[in-house]
């Protein structure tokens, strides 16, 4: 199946890691030149290696959310070395595991601006040109706690709450441009990050790693966790000219983990 991504360019925010490395791989493979974004530069330099590895396009840009001022000349890097972007897929770090309450008003600005803010501003950067073009894929990746918030990952929750009225409403702003503008969220996916919760879990309940991760298996219809590029694969779909008619959306690849229909 063509996607039609040939010749698009794609930003990956948080291309080093687990998620965003997959899914810029794989945005590649179906023909996009990809911007991989990153606030850690040697990982994001190896996964656009991999992907020049491969015949691909690819060009590496650190890139630090939480920092607004740095969207302007970023961008300016990528339209010089890539094009104007077509796609752009929004990830962002998660916060430590923390309860809602207690949290400082210092804290939650920190994490809104690297976690919402960041989003909202790289997206209106983007948008100008792809309302020109008649034609943009806005993709943002949340969690599973926005439909069903995970308990100790209060700052998360909330904070990736606000991402889904703010894409339904851009979605209805921009779609007759021809912009699609969709939120993905995974349930348990093998990453780093999921390493590390089921780790600061065992160590609050006195459990070993290994039980932790059963125990969360267990409550997941698909009984394992998912792969990255299962997550890639779908993300893919959403990016591609085959999703035209998709837009104002929340889309789970999670496993069945979540409950609710």
């Amino acid at each position: 199946m063509d996607l039609g991504l040939g010749g698009k360019t794609a930003l990956v925010l948080g291309a080093g890691g687990g998620l965003g490395g997959a899914i810029a791989k794989t945005l590649a493979e179906e023909g996009a030149r990809i911007a991989v974004a990153d606030i850690n530069l040697d990982a994001a330099e190896k996964t656009a290696a991999d992907i020049r590895a491969k015949g691909g396009s690819a060009a590496a840009i650190e890139w630090d959310l939480a920092d607004l001022a740095k969207i302007a000349p970023n961008l300016a890097e990528i339209e010089t070395k890539l094009g104007s972007v077509d796609v752009l897929v929004n990830i962002t770090g998660g916060p430590p595991p923390t309860l809602v309450s207690g949290q400082s008003v210092e804290n939650w600005r920190k994490y809104f601006d690297s976690m919402v803010l960041s989003v909202i501003a790289i997206t209106d950067a983007v948008l100008p040109k792809m309302r020109e073009n008649k034609w943009g894929r806005i993709i943002t990746s949340t969690s599973s706690g926005v439909i069903a918030p995970i308990a100790n990952l209060g700052l998360s929750n909330s904070l990736r709450m606000s991402l889904l009225g703010w894409s339904k409403t851009l979605a209805g702003e921009v779609g007759k441009d021809g912009v699609t503008v969709n939120v993905i969220l995974p349930g348990r996916v093998a990453t780093q990050r999921i390493t590390f919760l089921d780790a600061q879990k065992a160590e609050r309940e006195g459990k070993s790693i290994e039980e932790v991760a059963a125990a969360s298996t267990s409550s997941i219809p698909l009984g394992r966790y998912g792969d990255p590029q299962e997550y890639a694969d779908v993300v893919a779909f959403m990016a591609s000219s085959r999703s035209s008619y998709l837009t104002g959306s929340v889309i789970r690849v999670d496993g069945g983990l979540i409950a609710s229909v």
